[in-house]
């Protein structure tokens, strides 16, 4: 299977943003699982809502992440999207509670995730 760059839509209430996947194993797999609408909670700045069943290939495992970026915590088959701080970070960029992976990044500017701060529920869809 060829692996490249997927995009998806991603909604929350009244706000909706796109982001890119990286063309790598983990990304396409979450991929290939959507759509999902799904209970979905919060840490400080970041989304964070369960993927069951989706495998973590493991093509990075860092706490480096930045605001935007879209990412796999295989442990507890979440996947999580990073908007602002989290109850972690030190400085402007949130820093997770252990190791993912990154599998992509919100495309303009992932702040505007903020207006969704409380919505109970995440919908997340494939972009032809």
């Amino acid at each position: 299977m060829e692996l490249v760059p997927r995009r998806i839509k991603i909604s929350l209430g009244n706000v909706t943003v796109e982001a890119e996947l990286k063309p790598n194993r983990t990304a396409q797999a979450v991929y290939k699982a959507l759509p999902i609408e799904t209970a979905v909670n919060m840490w400080g700045e970041e989304f964070y809502f369960k993927m069951p069943g989706i495998k973590d290939y493991r093509e990075t495992a860092t706490t480096q992440v930045k605001v935007g970026d879209v990412a796999v915590w295989g442990v507890g088959e979440m996947v999580a999207i990073f908007f602002g701080r989290t109850p972690m970070s030190l400085g402007e960029d949130p820093v997770p509670a252990d190791r993912v992976n990154v599998i992509g990044k919100i495309l303009g500017d992932p702040k505007v995730l903020r207006q969704a701060m409380g919505v109970p529920t995440i919908k997340v869809e494939p972009l032809p």
